[in-house]
């Protein structure tokens, strides 16, 4: 072999060995007049060409962390993440580098989410220690005491959520006193010596109510349950750093007698340093024929918000658990939000002892909403209702006025 051709050759070997990277430009847009904090941006990552396997993130030359997803699982990420601070009417530019090689960067955990079986060997509450990420059920198979706390939980430093792994897939709250990570050692049920180190606890009591935006059928006068479900799953989606999604599957519902069964996927997503959890479902269908609901429980003694137009508010004080359960607990106020487009919104329905409700719809094969809340307890917070109703005002207003995101 000549030494040209030679070469040539290890040339070749060398250019097909070389890492993929793309570097860009990404401006972040606030056209609002007042400024955002801790505001999503999220690139998809199929436009770009080749399968990502690490990033980085800066801007005005210091790194920031990101997050690298998969959403659908399939084993290639397919969205990058980041949140920043941008003041009003102010574009923001961040350079963005991505590889096929490497894995994504280690950052400071702002966010945790967990999932557990209950270990019957284990007695305290918080000392739980069969982890798991997922876990499929056939229909008339009830997991809610077989996890711990009873589904997938989820926080960042200001709010915590889990979400009921039976028929009422209920959305339950976790108010805190601080702004920290806690449910790694609380395990959503807090020891003496953590209530008196001012952790967090229970703060709501849901029943078979609508908890905190809780999506369900509707049967013409009242919500109803997801009882008629071929297999039903919750999986945790992302870890963090900066943002944890929980996906919570019915395959085969049928929502009412008569209809045809639809697979319904919902995805609960919390970013760092926000109270609000967003809810997206995707139906295997459009779900045009489907007649839903959602809301919040009805606080004992609750006063309630309502711009009539999709965003719904209370405030009140209850027992976070059952009579039977109350010793050791105190009273528990909190303020419960929730924002839905107009466009699924059929009917708000008046409050009753259980609920206030919406009943929805959709034409197509997808719905978005957002829940938020608050505790009274909170150093950080809102205590009354008239501040928490400033604050949800305030939100979707936020909401209505998204980032603009380019890139080149």
């Amino acid at each position: 072999m000549n030494k040209k051709l030679l070469t040539s050759m290890l040339v070749l070997c060398a250019s097909a060995s070389a890492s993929a990277q793309k570097t860009f430009d990404v401006t972040v847009t606030n056209d609002y007049p007042k400024a955002k904090s801790n505001a999503p941006v999220v690139l998809r990552l199929d436009k770009y060409g080749f399968d990502v396997k690490s990033a980085l993130v800066k801007t005005d030359g210091r790194e920031i962390p990101c997050q690298l997803d998969d959403i659908d699982q399939d084993g290639r990420f397919d969205e990058l993440c980041f949140i920043t601070d941008v003041a009003g009417n102010v574009s923001k530019k961040f350079t963005v580098t991505l590889y096929d090689e490497g894995e994504p960067r280690n950052y400071q955990p702002q966010v945790y989410v967990e999932m557990l079986l209950s270990n019957k060997k284990v007695k305290q509450s918080n000392k739980q220690d069969l982890y798991i990420s997922q876990l499929t059920v056939d229909n008339g198979t009830n997991p809610y005491w077989t996890l711990h706390h009873h589904g997938a939980a989820f926080e960042n430093d200001m709010v915590a959520y889990r979400i009921y792994f039976d028929h009422r897939q209920t959305v339950d709250i976790y108010g805190k006193y601080e702004r920290r990570l806690e449910l790694k050692e609380t395990q959503f049920y807090p020891d003496e010596q953590q209530k008196a180190a001012r952790y967090g606890d229970d703060v709501l009591w849901v029943g078979s109510t609508l908890g905190l935006g809780t999506l369900r059928g509707w049967d013409g006068g009242k919500p109803t349950m997801l009882t008629d479900v071929d297999k039903r799953s919750q999986r945790i989606i992302s870890r963090g750093p900066i943002r944890t999604i929980v996906e919570v599957k019915d395959k085969g519902w049928t929502p009412q007698p008569g209809d045809k069964p639809i697979d319904m996927t919902a995805l609960y997503t919390l970013y760092a340093g926000r109270r609000e959890c967003s809810v997206d479902v995707k139906f295997s269908k459009p779900a045009a024929g489907y007649l839903l609901s959602t809301g919040f429980i009805n606080v004992k003694n609750s006063t309630e918000y309502s711009d009539k137009k999709g965003l719904r508010g209370c405030w009140g004080t209850d027992w976070p658990v059952s009579a039977k359960d109350s010793v050791g607990h105190k009273r528990e106020t909190v303020g419960l939000g929730i924002c839905v487009p107009e466009e699924y919104i059929v009917s708000e329905e008046p409050a009753n002892k259980d609920n206030y409700a919406y009943v929805i719809k959709t034409d197509t094969d997808e719905l978005h909403y957002k829940i938020t809340f608050c505790s009274d307890n909170e150093t950080f917070g809102y205590h009354s209702d008239e501040e928490w109703y400033s604050f949800l005002k305030e939100w979707k207003e936020d909401l209505a006025h998204p980032l603009r995101i380019a890139d080149k």
